[in-house]
C-alpha cells in the first residue's frame, strides 16, 4: 500500500482549506457558536453542491462520489483546523457510516442520497444516561409489532440531536441491539439541546415515547454494525484532532514570533523554543497515528481497523488537549481571554477527548484487541 498522498490528494487538501478559510473563519466560528443551530444552511449546501463533502466517501449508486476515507480523513483534518461548526461529523462520520455498514439495502437506497446532497442532516443516537459507547450501555427499548416499530427510553449526549432530520437510533429489542431510524417530525419524539463546553458542537437529549421507528437490517444483528461505525468515526475524528493541534501550534508559533518581552521576541526565548519543539513532536505522532487509522479503514483489515482506531483516538485525544493548553501557555494573559481563539482550539480538544469516549476507554479497547 503507497502510505503518501497523491496529487488529486493534496489538491482536494488545497481546495478544502480554501472552503473553510473562507466560510469558517473565527468571526464565522463565533457567530455560529452562538446560533442554537450551529450552522450556516447556505455554507452546508455549498459543501454539497460545489465541493461534494458530504457525499466524499459514499458510493456513487447513493448519490455520492465513491472516495475512499483517506480523502475523507483529509477533509476532516482540514475541519478541525479551520473548527468548522455544524452536523459534518454527525452526519458523515456517524450516520451515513452506519447505514453504509448496515445490512439494508433499501435504507440505503432511500437515506444516503438525500445525506450526499445536503438535504438530509443526521446523526447517530447511542449514548444515554450513563454516558457509555459499549453494547451494555443500550437500554432504550424497541417493540415490534402490527403498526411496526417503536421506541421508548432516552438517548443523551446526541451530536446535533436537536436539529437533525434523521436519527438513527440504537435499541435493545429482543433479540438484541437493533438499529432504527427515526423522522425528526415523528411522534413521541422530544429533543431539548444541551448546555456544551465547546459551542461549536452542539448536543442533545431526546427523549421518544412509543415513536414510530423503522427498522434497519435485521432485528438484533447491529451491534457489529455499530462498533464498526465508532472505529470508522474515531479514526476521522483523530484526524480532525490533529488538524486541530496543527492550527494551535500554527498560532503559538506565529505569536511568539511578533510578542516581544524584555526588548526580545518570545520565540527567542529556550523556554518558548522547547514548548513549540514539543508540540511538534506531539502534532506529528498524533498525524502518524490518525493516518494509519485511515489507511487502515482503507484497506479493510477489521482487526486492522479496531486496533488502529483505538490507538489513533487514545493519542489524539490527549496530543490536541495537550497542544491547545501549550497555545494558551505561549499565549500568556491574553491566552485566556474571551476575545482570543486560543480557548476556542482548547473547548474543542476538551470536548472531542471524550466525544467518543474517554482516552481510558479506547486503551482498555486497544488493550482487548491486541490481546493484553
Amino acid at each position: 500500500m503507497d502510505l503518501t498522498f497523491s496529487e488529486e490528494q493534496d489538491e482536494l487538501r488545497k481546495v478544502v482549506r480554501s472552503f473553510l478559510g473562507k466560510y469558517s473563519g473565527e468571526p464565522d466560528v463565533r457567530r455560529l457558536a452562538d446560533d442554537p443551530r450551529g450552522y450556516d444552511l447556505v455554507v452546508w449546501r455549498r459543501m454539497a453542491a460545489e465541493l461534494g463533502l458530504q457525499g466524499l466517501a459514499v458510493p456513487e449508486e447513493y448519490g455520492g462520489s465513491g472516495f475512499g476515507y483517506v480523502e475523507l480523513g483529509i477533509v476532516f483534518e482540514e475541519a478541525g483546523r479551520a473548527l468548522l461548526g455544524g452536523p459534518y461529523f454527525a452526519t458523515v462520520a456517524l450516520a451515513a457510516e452506519a447505514l453504509l455498514r448496515c445490512h439494508d439495502e433499501r435504507a440505503r437506497a432511500d437515506l444516503l442520497p438525500g445525506i450526499a446532497a445536503g438535504s438530509t442532516v443526521a446523526t447517530l443516537a447511542l449514548t444515554e444516561d450513563g454516558g457509555r459507547w459499549d453494547e451494555r450501555g443500550i437500554g432504550l427499548t424497541a417493540t415490534g409489532g402490527p403498526d411496526g416499530w417503536r421506541l421508548t427510553g432516552v438517548k443523551t449526549y446526541v451530536p446535533d440531536g436537536h436539529l437533525a432530520d434523521l436519527l438513527l437510533v440504537a435499541a435493545r429489542t429482543p433479540s438484541g441491539i437493533s438499529l432504527l431510524a427515526v423522522d425528526a417530525g415523528a411522534q413521541g419524539l422530544v429533543r431539548t439541546p444541551l448546555a456544551t463546553l465547546d459551542q461549536t458542537r452542539k448536543q442533545a437529549r431526546v427523549e421518544f415515547t412509543d415513536t414510530p421507528a423503522r427498522l434497519l437490517g435485521t432485528e438484533g444483528t447491529a451491534w457489529p454494525v455499530l462498533e464498526r461505525t465508532l472505529a470508522t468515526a474515531s479514526v476521522l475524528l483523530a484526524a480532525e484532532q490533529a488538524g486541530g493541534a496543527a492550527a494551535a501550534l500554527d498560532a503559538a508559533v506565529g505569536y511568539a514570533r511578533i510578542r516581544v518581552q524584555y526588548g526580545r521576541v518570545i520565540g527567542s526565548f529556550q523556554g518558548i523554543k522547547h514548548k513549540c519543539a514539543d508540540m511538534l513532536v506531539e502534532i506529528e505522532s498524533a498525524r502518524s497515528a490518525a493516518y494509519g487509522g485511515l489507511w487502515a479503514l482503507e484497506a479493510g483489515d477489521e482487526t486492522e481497523i479496531a486496533v488502529a482506531a483505538a490507538l489513533a483516538q487514545t493519542f489524539c485525544s490527549e496530543a490536541f488537549t495537550k497542544v491547545a493548553g501549550d497555545n494558551i501557555q505561549v499565549h500568556g494573559g491574553i491566552g485566556f481571554t474571551w476575545e482570543h481563539p486560543a480557548h476556542l482550539y482548547f473547548k474543542r480538544a476538551k470536548s472531542s477527548e471524550v466525544l467518543l469516549g474517554t482516552p481510558s476507554y479506547h486503551r482498555e479497547l486497544l488493550a482487548t484487541r491486541l490481546g493484553i
